[in-house]
Order: structure tokens, then C-alpha cells, then sequence
């Protein structure tokens, strides 16, 4: 019997590969990406910390070549959830997806905390006490609901304002640095965390790593909004390759502009200057410019969680439709409007609020900010050690972008680098810090895993008899959702 693709279950194409690259570059977001972990790495490795971004950008951009061959595949709703499920099986798939909804949901709770942070500043406000940082962080994710409750059309705008401030905070200010303000050799780069002691460490290198790989995330994203774009296969390859190497280039470039406009390098590196980004802009070009710094951060931020909570919401939204998820049958409604998954989105950001309220109270909130990091490079390296270890097998065919004979070595160097940054980021190199700082990875997996087993008990019979389109056929994204609806709608009635 053919099954036919539900209407009410049918997302709109709401985005080009222009607004769908637009979507991943706020995500990753140059901003972001260096502001968020620029002093973590300086006070790791000092200016040669520099070369962490380098590395970890050319590990990533091996990792995004890779995506865009699976989301070529398979431009399914979900990206690695669904990746992982038909590279692997139901159960693979489920976990992998239940991991990486996780990771975007705490990513967002930690980007609005430290939203609020900068907002004083900006504001020539005293800091906000921890109370009041909860309740602007609250606020925060509220508005950011509202702007995905509203659709395309406000996150469209929202998107291109914050491309705005990315050009000014990124591309124009390291010019800037670059043209009329250097105050170091460009030597610099070989000089560690330790003025007194010159040279690179790999302990260095290896620690500010683990900070920038917090950076170079969610080039992925195109593929979690696959079924709302335009000519999937070929659109969202592109997206996510474009993305990462726009915003590498935009931060790699940026590090180096900001690190050799250092004015005094041993306040930096002794600690007396806790916001090094700040020092050397407002050392270059004065205090109003730091003002309008900390201004296009907030913008980038704010963004960027915009662009992290639709992402899981559509997790999220493909989980329920498979009937894999707790209240999947309202989750998985449809705006008849505006065909959004409005259900998901609310759903998210009180998960999202619930988390900030729980993490920001207690000491929790370091351990899942640590796991945010991690987070993503596990819910990646599932996906991709199945995919180098099942891709040589006859069944494989690739979509539309596809690596060629080169996936041979390009796809088993993906999973390798992103299992070791993995273990680099886990390390538990601080002894100084307390013993659930240093393990906070194992226990915010752990943690993760156990709720995810309570979820996923009562329903594994569900999640194993969700259908797969045999791997080595050449399915259309419509024909597999179909499948899932018609499951959902079988299991509903």
C-alpha cells in the first residue's frame, strides 16, 4: 500500500540556501566563537593559543564536508538524529538525537546567562546580582520564543541584523587592528601562557583546543531545518560547508588581529586584565567602542540562541512526529497558519528556562556548560564513526554532493579528530578545581543518558519499529517523512 505525505504534518519551505547559510553562520557565529572563549584561551596558551583556533577550524572543516554528504543523503528533519537512525538502526539514532537535543537546549541556557552578564556593561549598569542575571536571562529566552513563535520572516530579520554586527564586531574592527594598531611581532605567536618562559606547549595548545571547540559548533544546523528549504540535497550541503569556513576564516583572522593589538602583553597573560577583548579594543580605540563591542555581542548572542532554539525545537518536532517522544501527538502539531512546529518551540524554551533556573542556582551550572561542549562532539562522533565504518559497504549511495572515492580518508578522519578533541575536551586537567568540575563531561552524560533511558523504556517498541527506506535506495526526504506520519498517525489512533 502507498502511504501519502500528511498535510498537517508538512513543514513550509520557508528558506533558500542564502537564509538557510544565513541561519548556520548565526549559529556558529565569529562573535561568538572568539569573544565567547578568547580570554579561556589566552589564559591557556597565552597568544600561541592562536593556533587552537587554526587546528580546530581545519578538524571542523573536514567534519562539515562530511555532513554535507550525509544531509545530501538524507535531508531529513534532525539532522544527526536522523543520520545516525539510518546509518545505524532506531535505537542508535534515538540516543544520538536525544543527546543532541539535549546539547542545544543547554547551549541556549548558558548563552542567555551570559547574555545577561553584558548587558550592564552596555547599559553602564552596576553587574546585575545573580537573582536579577536569572530573571534578564529569562526574559531573554521568552523574547527569543516569541521571535520563533512568530516564524521565518522575524528570524530572517533577526538573522541579518546580527550579520550586521558580526561584519562591525569581526571583520571590520580586525581590519582596523590590523591597519593601525599592532603592538606585537607577529613572533608573538610562539610565546606561551607564561611571559617568563618562551615557547609553545602541547599542554597549552591541547587545553585552549578544548575552549575553541565550544566555538566551532552548529555548522550542522542547516541540516536540523532540512525539510524548509529549498532544494534540500543540493542547499543545505552548500550551507553547511559555507558556513564554517566563513565564520573560521572570520574568527581565525580575528584572533590573530586582536592578539598582535595586545598593548601590554604580561597584563594579559598575569591575569590583571580579566577581559582581555576588552583591553585591547578599548586600548585602541577607547571606551565607547568597548560599549558598542559588548553591544554587538549581546546582538550576536542573542542570535545565536535564536537560531539554537529553533534548532532543537525541530529535533524535538522529529521526534515527535515519529511518535518517539513524550506528548508527541500535540508536539508534533503544525501552526495551520504558518505550518511551524509552534508546539515544539514552546516546549523547548521552558525546557530551555527550567534548565538556566536549576543550572544557575548551584554549581550544576558549570558542570553543563562543560557538557555543552562536550555535547556536541558526541552527539557528532556517533553519527560519524557509523558513517566510517558503513560507508565502504556496497549499500552506500550518495546524494547529490558526495566525497567521492576521497570519503575513503576523509570520513574516517573526521571521526578520528572528532573522538580525540572529544577526550581533549573530557581531560580532567584542572586537579585545582573541584572532582565534579574536572569529570563534569562523564556526569552530565551520564545524567543525560539516565533521563534519556526513561523516556526511551516505555517507548523503545515504538522507536524500533519506526521505518527506514533500505540505505542503499535513492529516497526523497517527503517519502520518508510520509512513512513516519502515517506510523504516527497508526500509533495515535
Amino acid at each position: 500500500m502507498t502511504t501519502t505525505h500528511s498535510p498537517a504534518l508538512t513543514l513550509k519551505k520557508a528558506f533558500t540556501f542564502r537564509s538557510a547559510f544565513m541561519f548556520s553562520f548565526v549559529f556558529v557565529s565569529p562573535i561568538v566563537a572568539l569573544y565567547g572563549v578568547f580570554a579561556l584561551v589566552l589564559g591557556a596558551a597565552g597568544p600561541s593559543g592562536w593556533w587552537s583556533f587554526l587546528i580546530v577550524f581545519a578538524g571542523q572543516i573536514i567534519v562539515a564536508f562530511v555532513f554535507a554528504e550525509l544531509a545530501s543523503r538524507w535531508p531529513i528533519e534532525g539532522s544527526l538524529y536522523q543520520w545516525a537512525r539510518r546509518l545505524v538502526g532506531n535505537h542508535y539514532g534515538w540516543f544520538t538525537g536525544w543527546i543532541y537535543m539535549w546539547t542545544l537546549a543547554i547551549a541556549c541556557a548558558g548563552g542567555s546567562f551570559i547574555t545577561s552578564q553584558f548587558l550592564p556593561l552596555v547599559l553602564g549598569l552596576q553587574p546585575f546580582d545573580l537573582f536579577t542575571q536569572i530573571l534578564v536571562a529569562l526574559g531573554t529566552l521568552a523574547v527569543i520564543m516569541v521571535l520563533n513563535l512568530i516564524g521565518p520572516k522575524a528570524i530572517k530579520a533577526v538573522v541579518f541584523l546580527a550579520i550586521i554586527a558580526e561584519v562591525v564586531g569581526s571583520v571590520a574592527l580586525a581590519i582596523t587592528l590590523f591597519l593601525f594598531f599592532q603592538e606585537q611581532p607577529f613572533s608573538v605567536l610562539l610565546q606561551g601562557a607564561d611571559v617568563t618562559m618562551p615557547g609553545v606547549t602541547f599542554a597549552g595548545i591541547a587545553a585552549a583546543a578544548a575552549f575553541v571547540g565550544w566555538g566551532f559548533v552548529g555548522f550542522e544546523s542547516a541540516g536540523d531545518i532540512a525539510e524548509e528549504v529549498e532544494d534540500p540535497r543540493r542547499n543545505v550541503p552548500k550551507a553547511i560547508i559555507a558556513a564554517i569556513l566563513s565564520v573560521g576564516t572570520v574568527v581565525v583572522v580575528s584572533a590573530l588581529a586582536l592578539i598582535i593589538a595586545i598593548p601590554d602583553l604580561g597584563r594579559v597573560l598575569s591575569g590583571e586584565e580579566v577581559d582581555p577583548a576588552a583591553y585591547i579594543v578599548g586600548s585602541a580605540l577607547g571606551e565607547q567602542a568597548v560599549v558598542l563591542l559588548f553591544l554587538l555581542i549581546i546582538i550576536g548572542f542573542v542570535a545565536c540562541m535564536l537560531a539554537t532554539q529553533m534548532a532543537s525545537s525541530r529535533v524535538m518536532w522529529a521526534f515527535a512526529r515519529d511518535n518517539a517522544f513524550p506528548a508527541s501527538k500535540w508536539i508534533k502539531r503544525l501552526s495551520p497558519r504558518t505550518s511551524n512546529p509552534n508546539s515544539a518551540i514552546v516546549v523547548t524554551a521552558i525546557l530551555t528556562m527550567l534548565i538556566l533556573v536549576a543550572a544557575t542556582t548551584g554549581p550544576v551550572y558549570a558542570t553543563l556548560v562543560s557538557f555543552s561542549t562536550a555535547g556536541f562532539f558526541i552527539s557528532f562522533a556517533l553519527p560519524l564513526v557509523a558513517h566510517a565504518l558503513t560507508r565502504h559497504k556496497s549499500y552506500w549511495t550518495p546524494g547529490p554532493f558526495s566525497l567521492g572515492t576521497a570519503g575513503k580518508v576523509v570520513v574516517p578522519l573526521a571521526a578520528i579528530w572528532v573522538v580525540l578533541e572529544l577526550i581533549n575536551i573530557a581531560w580532567p586537567r584542572t586537579p585545582e578545581l573541584d572532582w565534579w568540575q574536572n569529570y563534569s563531561v562523564i556526569i552530565g552524560l551520564v545524567a543525560v543518558l539516565s533521563l534519556g533511558l526513561i523516556v526511551w523504556i516505555p517507548r523503545r517498541s515504538t522507536i524500533a519499529n519506526l521505518p527506514i527506506i533500505d540505505p542503499g535506495s535513492r529516497d526523497n526526504h517527503a517519502s520518508q517523512t510520509a512513512e513516519s506520519a502515517a506510523a504516527g498517525a497508526a500509533s495515535d489512533s
